[in-house]
């Protein structure tokens, strides 16, 4: 599921735009009326969508933008006059009026990049720290000097006994280290 939060100065606005996603089959996180609150909401959540208008009571999009998470995309309605301007910015914008078709086709399309992405970064191996580094490659050494093990055997001994207790590589070298592990 992506977080959409819906933000307009006036509540009827955000409740009718809430209102049409729902009956289109996309939930709403959260329907806020400042660009405070809005920012709060996004930083409750890891990605998501925000659908606003141009200006809030208390900020512009462009200051709601540089507030929210950087896995967050934003889509501006905007009245004709201040389209090229939010275009131009890099944000998604929707002129003011919009067939409702228009509307959702594009909120479906901005989740379905999220996810898209989300899925995407997911897949991306996390990097080690240079400690874990050095721990995992103390253990290889203590396996090779024990054991007799080449660097790649002992390298597969961490991968499989780690598998086994459906732990982290690190967390094996660290008890292979401490020889808390009958391996």
């Amino acid at each position: 599921m992506v977080n959409v939060i819906v933000v307009f100065p006036k509540i009827e606005e955000a409740k009718s735009v809430k209102n049409l996603l729902i009956r289109n089959g996309i939930s709403v996180t959260k329907v806020c009326t400042t660009g405070s609150q809005a920012a709060q909401a996004a930083d409750a959540c890891d990605d998501g969508v925000i659908i606003c208008g141009y200006k809030f009571s208390d900020m512009m999009y462009t200051d709601l933008e540089s507030y929210i998470p950087k896995y967050f995309d934003m889509i501006v309605l905007s009245s004709r006059k201040n389209y090229e301007e939010v275009r131009d910015s890099g944000v998604v914008c929707i002129s003011m009026p919009v067939k409702s078709a228009d509307f959702v086709n594009t909120v479906s399309l901005t989740i379905e990049n999220l996810l898209w992405e989300r899925k995407k970064r997911k897949s991306q191996p996390k990097e080690r720290t240079e400690e874990e580094k050095k721990v995992i490659k103390a253990a290889k050494l203590k396996l090779m000097n024990d054991y007799e093990y080449d660097e790649q055997g002992a390298h597969r001994y961490l991968q499989k006994k780690s598998m086994d207790h459906g732990i982290n590589i690190v967390e094996m070298a660290y008890m292979i280290l401490n020889n808390t592990d009958s391996f």
